[in-house]
């Protein structure tokens, strides 16, 4: 009787062994996808954090500046001076990644940049590709729009 119950508990602990190990693995795994995840959502909130530094630097300099609501429109709108001042720094080392011009071959669109020379609202809309969207080819940006009114005391 003995020998007949060691006979068919034979390998019972080797299978034990190899589930424990499925399961470990399948623990780390998991821990890494999540380390993964947790770097990539902390990137995507730089960028958003990057962008709204930016655009309110800015409404920053608009306001400091002491200009008419036309003289604005002149000088930051999409096209003026301090406009491509600024957009020098958007798509500089330190500004936002993917901003490019469409001549280099990217679906990438340029930060606007709209003054209503009557009321003064401000209009800044910036976009960006992450260096993953770079990578998978055509398609969505990020993108973070901030509408200010800018009243300068005459």
């Amino acid at each position: 009787m003995k020998g007949k119950t060691v006979q068919t508990q034979a390998g019972v602990m080797l299978l034990e062994a190899l589930i424990a190990v499925l399961i470990f693995s399948l623990g780390i795994l998991s821990l890494v996808a999540l380390q993964a995840t947790s770097i990539q959502l902390t990137s995507d909130a730089k960028y958003r954090t990057d962008a709204s530094l930016l655009a309110n630097k800015l409404i920053g300099q608009m306001w400091a500046s002491g200009a008419s609501p036309n003289d604005l429109r002149t000088r930051f709108q999409t096209g003026g001076a301090d406009y491509n001042t600024w957009l020098s720094e958007v798509q500089g080392k330190d500004g936002l990644p993917g901003v490019v011009d469409a001549s280099a071959g990217i679906d990438a669109t340029l930060p606007t940049v709209t003054v209503d020379g009557a009321t003064g609202q401000v209009v800044i809309t910036l976009f960006w590709r992450t260096p993953q969207m770079k990578l998978t080819g055509p398609g969505s940006s990020h993108s973070h729009i901030v509408t200010s009114q800018i009243i300068q005391n005459q």
